[in-house]
C-alpha cells in the first residue's frame, strides 16, 4: 500500500539527517480502509521508543499524499540475508540465528508490554513478524519494522469477521482462523521464521491459499532434528514450544522464550555480539555495499547542484495560530528533499519456489554434508 523513498533533512550549517520516507500510493490515498491503516500505523509505531524497533520521526501530508518518515536502516532485511549466505555456500549459522531471535523478541516484549500515558495496556500485536520484516543493519543492529497492520486495544477501527491479514505462511493457528489475536500469535509467527532460518526450509507451504491455511491449522510440524540432525536439543525445544498449536501449550511471552533463547546463547561455544553480526553482514554483502555507497555520493553530489540556496525566514502574520504555517515550497518547507533513490525491499511471493517438499521415507530433507565444516567464525 506504500512506497519508500531514501532522503535526507537539511540543517543549519550542512547538517543533514538521512531518513526513509514512506508515502501511500496516490491511488490509494482515497481509500478509506487503507488510509486508516497508514494513519494508524504512524501513530501507533510513534509511541514505541526501542532499539530493536524502527524510530517513527514525523508524520505528514503533501497535498493528498500521507507520509511517515522514519529511522533509515542501512542495511538488508532477513528476506535477503539467509539466502544470500546459502548462495554463497554459507549455512545460515545457528548462533546468528538466535541472537537475531533474541533481538526480536526484546522488542516484541517492549511492543506487547506498552502503556499509554496514563499507565493502561496498549496491547499491541505486530500480526506480521516475517523474514522481510526483520532488519539487519550494517553495524549489527537488528530492527523490527512495519506495525503497519498492528493491533492494539485502543484501535477503533476493527477487523471484519472472516477477515485475516498477514502473510500467510507465517501466520499463527488463530490468526488464520481469524480469532482474537495476543502476544502469543507473534512468538508462533517467529517461531516460524526461526525454524527457517535454522533448517532451511519453509514451515507452510501448499498449491492455493487454502492448503496453506490447512497445513498451518491442522498440519503436523517436525521437529527441526528431521532437517538438520546438528540442531541442539535445547534449541529444538524452544522451537517446538513456540510452534504449539495450542496457544495455551506455547510460551505465553516473548519474554519468556527471550530468557531461554538468551540462556542457551550463554552456554553456547560461541556467543555472538553485534560486532560479529556486523562483520558477517559487510562480508556476506560486500558487493552491494560498495555500490550502495556510489549511489548515495553521487545522489549526494546532484542534491548539492539541485538546492537553491536557503531563501529568507518565512514572514509571521499576525493573529496567525500557532502551528499553521504557510506551506512555501520555494522555502524548503517540506521535511525532507528526496534524493530520487527508490528504496523499496522487493516483497517476495509467500509462496515461493523454496518451499519444503513434503516428509517422506525417501530421504527428505536429509542434512547436507559437511554443513557445518564450512561454518566460519566471521
Amino acid at each position: 500500500m506504500a512506497e519508500v523513498f531514501l532522503a535526507v533533512r537539511p540543517g543549519l550549517e550542512g547538517f543533514e539527517k538521512t531518513l526513509a520516507i514512506k508515502r501511500i500510493r496516490p491511488h490509494l490515498s482515497s481509500e478509506e480502509a487503507f488510509l486508516k491503516m497508514f494513519l494508524f500505523e504512524a501513530k501507533l509505531a510513534a509511541q514505541l521508543q526501542h532499539p530493536n524497533v524502527v524510530q517513527i520521526y514525523e508524520l505528514g501530508k503533501i497535498s493528498n499524499s500521507y507520509y511517515i518518515a522514519m529511522e533509515y536502516i542501512s542495511g538488508r532485511d532477513m528476506s535477503r540475508v539467509a539466502p544470500k549466505a546459502e548462495k554463497m555456500g554459507i549455512p545460515f549459522p545457528l548462533e546468528y540465528a538466535m541472537s537475531i531471535a533474541a533481538s526480536v523478541l526484546d522488542g516484541l516484549a517492549y511492543a506487547h508490554n506498552k502503556t499509554d500515558d496514563f499507565g493502561e495496556p496498549l496491547n499491541i500485536v505486530h500480526r506480521d513478524i516475517t523474514p522481510e520484516n526483520i532488519m539487519v543493519g550494517w553495524n549489527g543492529n537488528v530492527k523490527i519494522l512495519d506495525f503497519g497492520i498492528a493491533k492494539a486495544s485502543s484501535q477503533t477501527d476493527h477487523t471484519k469477521a472472516g477477515e485475516i491479514k498477514g502473510k500467510l505462511s507465517y501466520m499463527s493457528p488463530e490468526q488464520g482462523m481469524g480469532k482474537v489475536l495476543d502476544e502469543r500469535s507473534d512468538i508462533f509467527t517467529l517461531g516460524v521464521v526461526l525454524y527457517e532460518w535454522i533448517t532451511g526450509y519453509k514451515l507452510f507451504t501448499g498449491e492455493n491459499e487454502m492448503a496453506i491455511l490447512k497445513s498451518i491449522i491442522d498440519g503436523r510440524i517436525y521437529p527441526p532434528s528431521y532437517f538438520r540432525e546438528d540442531v541442539p536439543e535445547p534449541v529444538e525445544e524452544i522451537l517446538m514450544k513456540a510452534l504449539a498449536k495450542d496457544r495455551e501449550e506455547r510460551y505465553q511471552t516473548a519474554r519468556d522464550m527471550l530468557y531461554d533463547v538468551q540462556s542457551w546463547l550463554n552456554q553456547a561455544e560461541f556467543t555472538p555480539t553485534n560486532s560479529h553480526l556486523a562483520n558477517f553482514m559487510r562480508q556476506l554483502f560486500a558487493d552491494e555495499i560498495e555500490k550502495e555507497r556510489a549511489a548515495l555520493a553521487r545522489a549526494a553530489q546532484e542534491r548539492k547542484r539541485n538546492t537553491p540556496p536557503p531563501g529568507p525566514a518565512p514572514e509571521v502574520v499576525p493573529g496567525e495560530a500557532v502551528g499553521k504555517a504557510k506551506s512555501d515550497s520555494k522555502n524548503g518547507s517540506q521535511p525532507a528533499l528526496i534524493v530520487g533513490l527508490p528504496h523499496r525491499r522487493a516483497r517476495r511471493q509467500a509462496d515461493h519456489a523454496s518451499a519444503s517438499p513434503p516428509p517422506s521415507t525417501s530421504g527428505c530433507g536429509r542434512r547436507r554434508s559437511g554443513a557445518r565444516s564450512r561454518w566460519r567464525r566471521w
